[in-house]
Order: structure tokens, then sequence, then C-alpha cells
């Protein structure tokens, strides 16, 4: 899938996701669905204006538009699932703020498959839509109460008399997105006193940039420590995902979530799910559980589309993810949450402190860097470098997204951004100097390919 990549569409507002673009999104999907359709953005400046354009080709497609307003992605699915109606997310989710997006949703609530997603590719590139009549054109009409039966799903999902009996105190970023909307009033909900920065919404995120990675969350570290919170919370820009701060303010890394998520859910016999970025950590934890572990490209389209087979073979998959917060609950819903995952996290602090809970998966370090490039020739360049290093070395190559290469006492991985005009590098290893020793050899053979 060219156009959908690894997690919806993205791009430049008004250079690559434009109003057209969306108006003939809108209308494609009323093609391939029936009913109403509920229609969702986050924050973003452009985010109105592209949620129009989208109406209106759903409209003209002759299909009923529920418009949802601002709210986070997983706000948008539980609609979705309890209305019954497709939903379109106008999101870039993580990206910077000048980027815009789109996000197809089924009337269950998950994710477009893979293969209806290739469907609306297909009718989208080749025009094949279809316009109503004039008099059969479709309506809209707002609704409201999406966002607030949104926090009453996730607080009744969770232990909330455990959550509100342990006194905890919570320190919120949102990072300007949809989850400023919603979550501060959700942790309060369950009993947690809740200290905030950067929760006003503002397309422009002037605090900090949507992805939730260390370099962007100092402030939220530093409110950790001078609230004496319990926990740091960040969201993405649509809040699908959640990272973590210890109760020391120290930045949780996401593949320690999910290993401890998964350490407190996996049983014997079991499967789980992630991708190819997956840390040894949630390694080690399907083999203490006894569960099997299966890896797919990354994106949770992929990983969605793994688990939704694997359900359909009667086989339990009770949590699946990846590092970057997108923890799933297949048992709660087959979509990424990032209020539930931190809900839920919340749960296990409920009995020691977070410190404490990510140990009992430590001993890794991990290594995260990117390799920007411009046109196709520096990024043939780049994974024809990438190829070349797997072709030289004694590690076990798994290639089935880009180039993962286990060498025993740590791995690498190199691929091509799903999203961004980025090949992304991975490394992981028991020691710091290790994992850097590992991401500099990568990296110093991909900057002297962009050198040649």
């Amino acid at each position: 899938m060219e156009l959908f990549g690894s997690s919806g569409v993205r791009g430049v507002a008004n250079r690559e996701v434009t109003p057209a673009f969306c108006l003939r999104m809108g209308l494609t999907v009323g093609t391939v669905v029936d009913g109403r359709v509920a229609v969702g953005r986050d924050t973003r400046a452009t985010g109105a204006m592209l949620a129009d354009a989208t109406a209106s080709g759903l409209a003209s497609a002759g299909r009923d538009v529920d418009r949802l307003g601002v709210l986070p992605t997983p706000a948008l699915q539980a609609y979705a699932e309890r209305e019954g109606v497709p939903g379109v997310m106008i999101t870039a989710s993580h990206n910077p703020p000048q980027y815009n997006g789109i996000k197809l949703v089924g009337s269950d609530g998950i994710e477009f498959s893979i293969e209806r997603l290739e469907r609306v590719e297909g009718m989208f590139d080749g025009e094949s839509f279809e316009r109503a009549r004039w008099d059969e054109t479709g309506t809209s009409r707002r609704v409201t109460s999406a966002r607030r039966e949104y926090i009453a799903e996730v607080v009744g999902a969770v232990d909330r008399e455990r959550i509100g009996d342990a006194g905890l105190t919570v320190a919120l970023d949102p990072g300007h997105g949809a989850g400023a909307l919603t979550s501060p009033d959700l942790f309060r909900e369950l009993g947690c006193e809740v200290h905030t920065v950067n929760a006003q919404r503002d397309g422009t995120f002037p605090g900090r940039d949507p992805e939730p990675i260390p370099e962007n969350l100092a402030a939220l570290g530093r409110l950790v420590r001078a609230t004496d919170a319990d926990v740091g919370i960040a969201h993405d820009g649509d809040a699908d995902r959640a990272i973590f701060f210890d109760e020391r303010g120290e930045y949780i890394e996401g593949d320690a979530t999910l290993a401890a998520l998964a350490a407190a859910t996996l049983d014997a016999g079991d499967r789980t799910v992630s991708a190819v970025t997956v840390s040894q950590r949630l390694v080690d934890v399907a083999e203490r559980a006894g569960a099997a572990l299966e890896l797919t490209p990354v994106g949770s389209t992929r990983i969605i589309s793994r688990v939704r087979d694997l359900q359909n073979e009667d086989v339990s998959v009770p949590i699946a993810g990846e590092g970057n917060g997108g923890v799933l609950f297949p048992g709660y819903r087959l979509a990424r949450d990032g209020a539930y995952t931190a809900a839920r996290f919340l749960e296990l602090l409920t009995e020691r402190p977070a410190s404490d809970v990510i140990e009992d998966v430590g001993g890794y370090h991990n290594v995260r860097t990117t390799v920007g490039y411009e046109g196709d020739g520096e990024r043939e360049a780049l994974l024809a470098a990438a190829a070349a290093y797997a072709d030289e070395s004694d590690g076990e190559l798994n290639d089935i997204d880009g180039f993962r290469l286990d060498v025993g006492d740590g791995w690498l991985l190199v691929r091509e951004s799903g999203t961004e005009p980025l090949v992304r590098v991975y490394t992981e290893a028991r020691t710091e100097a290790r994992a850097h020793e590992l991401a500099d050899g990568i990296r110093d053979r991909l900057d002297r390919a962009l050198d040649a």
C-alpha cells in the first residue's frame, strides 16, 4: 500500500494532504461503506479544513456524516463500535505540526483491514467512486457526546476502585493534542490527583512536538519531580499512544512498558504480536510466561491484521503492540488506546512504584536514531547501504520490514519510515556502550552512502 503506509495516510498539510485530496478520499470511502460515517480530528491547525472537505466528499457520495469534532482516535473508534458506523479520523498522530493525514475505521471500531485499504486505494487512484443524485446527497449533524462517552467507557473498563484507593498522583503531558480534552478528566475520575503540562489544545504544538520521545518530554520529567508524582504520562497528537516516566522523573522506554504490561497479562499458551522493532524484553517475558511471540512489519495496521487472523483461529492474544507506546489489549478493543494503556499501567502502580515494575523487565539499553533523505536517489542509496551491511554481517537476518540483525549480544534494525522521509535505526544490547557501538557502525555506513 503506497497511499496508506504503515498507519494511515500522512503528508504535509495543504501540499500533499489537501482539501481536494480529502474530498476525493471522502468520495471514495463513501462509495465503499454504507450508512452514516463519523468524522473526527485531532487538534492540528489544518484539521478543521480537512475534516470539512472529507465530510463534503462523504455527503457527495450519499453518506450522512456525524461530526465528532476534536477527540482522540480511540474515542472515535469507541464511537464507531458503539454506534455501528465506520469512521474517518483526520490526524497525523506523532508527526510534526505541518503534517496531517487520514485513518479509516470500520463499524467495529477497528482500523480497516489491509484488504479493505487496498480496495479504497485502488478506487481512489482510479477515481471509480460514485456521486449520489442531488436529492440523495448526505447531511451532517454535530455530535458532542463522544468524548464524554469515551471517558466513561475507559473508566468502566479498568479497576477504578483499586486505582482510586491507591491515591496516585499523575503528571500528564498530552502535548497540546486531542488527549488534552479527555485524559485530565479521565485520570481524575479514576481517583488520581492530576498535574498537567502542555494541556492546552493548540494545533501548532508550542510546548513540544507531538511525538512522545525523550528529547520532547523534559518538561514532563520536571513536573513529576516537582509534584512528587507517582508516574508521568505523555501522549502523541491523537492520544492512541502512552509513554511513561517513573516516580523519580526518569523516562521509561516504551519497550519496557510493553513488556511490563505483557508480564501482567500473558499466560501459558497465549500468543502476543509485535513488530520487528521488538525488544528482547518482550521476548524474555513471553518465554517466561510460556507464550508465543510473532513479529510483523512495523505499524498498527500490520499488527492488527495479524491479531485479527489469530483471533479467527481461536488463538488467545491478550496483548500486542509496539515499543513506541502503541499497545493493544484485544479483549478490550483491537485498537491502540493511550488512555486505556495508561489506566492499565496505573493498576500495576497500586502495588509498587513504577521503577520497581520496570526493573523486572530491565537489563537492556536502546539507541534510536534517524537519517533523513531527499528524493528517491538518496533513499535508494541508504537502503542499498543497509542491505550491503546485512549481507556482510554474521548476524541472523529478518527482512520482513527493513533489515533486522540479531548478533548474539544485541540486535540492530534499519528500516524506511512509513510516514516521513527518514531511514530509522534501532539498536539494543545489554550495555549502553554496545548499543551505541552497533548504532554508530550502521550509522557510519549510511552517512557514507549519502556522501558518495
